[in-house]
């Protein structure tokens, strides 16, 4: 296995941490300034502008949709350790490079199953960063871990499908700049199990398409926002059908499968920002009459966090590596092993450096409270913990069984 980034993905790596340290992270205040204004005038939804000029920045600088290689060049590993370094800033970095989920994943989507007509209408303006998107798959009367148990209705009515049904966490729907959900729903519940589901394009101004509420995490208001949304009698033309019907389970699993690599590298670059934190405090906070970085729990704590955060980046980058050689679905068993490891991991960092700073570290006074939240709700987002474990042992059996 070879995880050395290409020569194009060094490039990259050196530009990537040059706008950090230039533009991003002096960013971070600024942004929290302007996010608390537009809060405070009821439009706490609405892009800061500080992420446009990041944006633009980023854009002229060559830094633009990097996560999909028939547009950077990149492979998955090369993109591995950019996500990594994006995920230090996770609220401004990942969208100032129109990198951010689940825009993502749905352009990946639209990428390999859209039509032309489909390309040219979303996938365009989401590659210009010109619109945000959501994905509604997840319902809250199923347990949505298990996608076969979506219960949103997609029923054909002539040229049309009509969409009845409620979804939420769909998010970035909150943002005023979403235009297109990519929604999962039943098309068939007579059809074997995989195949009941389908995936349509639902624009955001469809009759019927009601926001009913945002949902929040942990008590974070978050700027793209978690949307519950109620579909009526939605109707959308079978042109908006993505692939063919009864696919809808298929093309899940291929925008997730990346997709969960980009989340873990994210989490790791978490992780490594909480560690840097952590150390800080440690050397510069006394206690009892010396620097905490003195106490043996301490120095524990920093070890045992190194350690976690460069095995779990060796686990996702030979995830990575098994992706590009021999495709997603080869990798299923390292991609849900990544999924169960890292977040748990970085939640453990994260936990660690809040420890080390007290008080300090549950308040706005460090970014960990909030990365705490978000590695934690990672945990249940696309897909539980437990969902991937039982992933990993049932194919551990299966391979002890078919040998």
């Amino acid at each position: 296995m070879d995880f050395e980034p290409s020569a194009k993905a060094q490039d990259y790596i050196s530009r990537l941490t040059d706008f950090m340290d230039a533009h991003v992270y002096p960013a971070e205040p600024v942004y929290a300034e302007q996010l608390a204004e537009l809060e405070s005038a009821g439009r706490g939804h609405e892009l800061p502008p500080i992420v446009q000029t990041l944006k633009q920045q980023a854009r002229e600088r060559g830094l633009w949709n990097l996560f999909l290689p028939d547009e950077s060049g990149l492979s998955v590993t090369d993109y591995a350790p950019l996500a990594e370094i994006t995920g230090r800033s996770p609220q401004l970095a990942p969208e100032a490079l129109n990198c951010a989920a689940p825009d993502t994943g749905n352009m990946e989507v639209l990428h390999m199953f859209g039509t032309a007509e489909q390309k040219q209408r979303w996938l365009e303006p989401l590659l210009a960063g010109e619109i945000r998107s959501g994905f509604a798959m997840t319902e809250p009367d199923v347990a949505s871990s298990d996608a076969t148990n979506i219960a949103t209705r997609i029923d054909p009515d002539g040229d049309d499908y009509v969409i009845n049904g409620r979804k939420w966490w769909t998010t970035g729907a909150m943002d005023p700049r979403c235009q297109i959900l990519i929604l999962m729903g039943k098309t068939d519940p007579e059809a074997e199990t995989h195949r009941q589901q389908s995936m349509v394009l639902v624009p955001m101004d469809t009759p019927g398409v009601r926001i009913e509420r945002n949902l929040t995490v942990f008590g974070y208001t978050e700027q793209p926002g978690h949307a519950e949304i109620s579909f009526t009698d939605v109707r959308v033309p079978r042109s908006n059908l993505i692939a063919e019907e009864g696919m809808g389970f298929a093309i899940a699993q291929a925008r997730l499968g990346p997709g969960r690599v980009h989340h873990c590298m994210r989490a790791i670059g978490m992780a490594e920002r909480a560690l840097d934190l952590m150390c800080d405090r440690a050397l510069q906070r006394v206690a009892f009459h010396r620097p905490l970085a003195a106490q043996g729990v301490v120095r524990e704590w920093i070890a045992r966090s190194r350690l976690a955060i460069d095995q779990a980046r060796l686990l996702v980058l030979q995830t990575a590596w098994v992706i590009d050689k021999d495709g997603a679905k080869a990798a299923r068993q390292h991609i849900a092993g990544i999924k169960a490891v890292v977040p748990q991991m970085a939640l453990d960092v994260v936990d660690r450096a809040i420890q080390t700073y007290g008080g300090a570290g549950v308040s706005q006074a460090t970014p960990l409270a909030e990365m705490w939240a978000g590695l934690r709700t990672l945990r249940i987002a696309d897909g539980p913990d437990e969902v991937h474990l039982r992933d990993v042992a049932r194919l551990e059996l299966k391979a002890h069984l078919d040998g």
